[in-house]
């Protein structure tokens, strides 16, 4: 590793909190002063500086990183008419070495997240603290190592394992670990978390042990270790700790998300102090950024559980109607008025699609406040980003459980899902590969504008399926269709890293 990540991991040295009620701290290459490393209250603001990054990157407004929806907008469910983080740029001509938006920015912010970590860690030792209070904060820290580099391996594959502070020895060049290297380091980091991190329900935003146990649970998925996959789920739910909260509206928007059972993770907004900018009322709300497809909203079954092209209670003439429930929840579609809050995010009678910065025909609601009207740039909006879910947690056990021993387990995990939403239980008698499909039109509705469709559809190695050839809104020519090749299963590293780094190899195809 040479002067590339060497430059990353000391930028990250120079953070200064976006949590701004809880940190008002020096530069992190300052903190090894007389004036830090002292009090368990500089332990608190530093560690909530590694928090800190959750909220950072994005190249339009300042946007977290990690807004849900904006991941989607690379897959088959949606579209953003701004280029939010370049999602159109490498949606229609694939991700290149110097593509901006995600690609640049998740490899980016994720060293630097995981570079103000291991300073962290590394200089913990220097404040007396109880030894349980030690253990809680290392742990949250191993927890948040883990998140980074989970998200690394998973889009860039191959990539260099750091687990030390930032010092001279990095000048000389560091080969990559590989991708299996780096996702053994993130289940022993997570190991050690769930050891460690209070057996609590999540609240405050600090993860918990069942945080650690989702996220480590959706790791041991994508790796296809379904066995054990199966397990760490099924220890949150036998955990009791968590369970789905009735009503699915209320997970994304305040208050219901005080408190909420179903909540395992999230990024919280807490104004007047910390909060998205723009706010996501108006970033999704009247301008609609990030809109759903056609094809997604084709996925919502009819009332029945039956797919709307052989249901006999689905009307083409009334389309939206005895639908999945999830469907009017999630989106706004053609006619939505005053009833359906439409008005309040655009100040018309309806919905009129195509037109008022519409592109797709439809638009997102959820995460959308029902209580605001004409939201602005001084808008502060409140919404937490919910990471990972309760809901995730049962479709991930499903899934494991069918991939590994068949159907048998799997379904009372999905039916607990479609019956909250107010939907059928599914049909007895299923294959595996019956099952398999249908637990993946769960995740897709159940889970739709929360980040998670793009990394499916590649861990299940459909991308190119699903992806190349992709149409918007089918019918309009002047759209571009999607373009994806099998090589952007991994994304490239980013070319000005590479130049700066004799010693850093691009990944194969770039």
């Amino acid at each position: 590793m040479k002067k590339g990540i060497l430059s990353i991991f000391l930028a990250a040295l120079t953070l200064s909190s976006c949590i701004k009620d809880a940190l008002e701290v020096n530069p992190l290459d300052q903190l090894s002063s007389a004036s830090f490393w002292k009090t368990e209250s500089d332990v608190q603001s530093a560690l909530t500086a590694c928090y800190s990054f959750f909220k950072r990157g994005g190249n339009w407004y300042g946007t977290t990183l990690q807004f849900p929806a904006g991941w989607d907008a690379l897959s088959d469910d949606g579209y953003t008419q701004y280029d939010y983080g370049s999602a159109n740029s490498i949606s229609f001509s694939g991700p290149t070495p110097t593509s901006s938006g995600y690609v640049s920015d998740a490899y980016t912010v994720d060293y630097q997240a995981i570079a103000a970590i291991n300073y962290f860690m590394a200089n913990i030792g220097k404040v007396t603290l109880p030894d349980a209070s030690k253990k809680k904060y290392l742990a949250e820290a191993n927890f948040l190592r883990a998140f980074y580099y989970f998200q690394l391996a998973t889009l860039y594959g191959n990539v260099i394992l750091i687990k030390e502070p930032a010092i001279d020895t990095f000048k000389e060049p560091r080969a990559k670990s590989t991708k299996d290297e780096v996702l053994a380091f993130v289940n022993e980091e997570l190991d050690k978390a769930i050891t460690d991190l209070p057996d609590v329900a999540y609240a405050d935003g600090h993860a918990v042990k069942g945080s650690a146990q989702a996220l480590k649970a959706r790791v041991l998925l994508y790796q296809k270790k379904y066995p054990e996959a199966a397990a760490m789920a099924k220890n949150i739910i036998d955990g009791g700790k968590y369970k789905l909260w009735a009503n699915y509206k209320e997970l994304f928007y305040k208050p219901g998300q005080n408190n909420n059972t179903e909540i395992i993770f999230s990024i919280k907004n807490l104004p007047p102090n910390s909060y998205p900018d723009p706010g996501v009322d108006l970033f999704q709300g009247s301008w609609q950024a990030v809109q759903p497809t056609k094809n997604l909203i084709d996925e919502y079954e009819a009332k029945d559980g039956q797919p709307i092209g052989s249901s006999p209670v689905y009307d083409p003439a009334k389309p939206y109607d005895n639908r999945d429930p999830r469907l009017r929840m999630s989106f706004f579609v053609p006619g939505d008025g005053a009833a359906e809050g439409w008005n309040k995010y655009n100040g018309k009678a309806s919905f009129n699609p195509f037109v008022d910065a519409n592109t797709t025909g439809f638009a997102v609601k959820k995460m959308l406040d029902p209580s605001r009207s004409d939201p602005q740039y001084s808008t502060q909006s409140d919404q937490d980003y919910v990471l990972m879910r309760y809901a995730e947690v049962l479709l991930n056990y499903a899934e494991a459980e069918n991939e590994a021993s068949g159907p048998a387990n799997a379904y009372a995990a999905v039916n607990q899902i479609r019956t909250r939403a107010g939907m059928p239980a599914l049909p007895t008698g299923l294959t595996k590969d019956q099952m398999r499909e249908r637990i993946r039109h769960e995740r897709r509705v159940e889970l739709a504008m929360e980040g998670l469709r793009y990394y499916d559809l590649r861990r299940w190695g459909i991308a190119l399926q699903k992806l190349n050839g992709f149409k918007i809104v089918p019918g309009n020519n002047n759209l571009k269709d999607k373009y994806y090749e099998a090589r952007f299963d991994i994304w490239p590293l980013p070319q000005t890293d590479i130049d700066r780094n004799s010693g850093l190899k691009q990944n194969d195809g770039y």
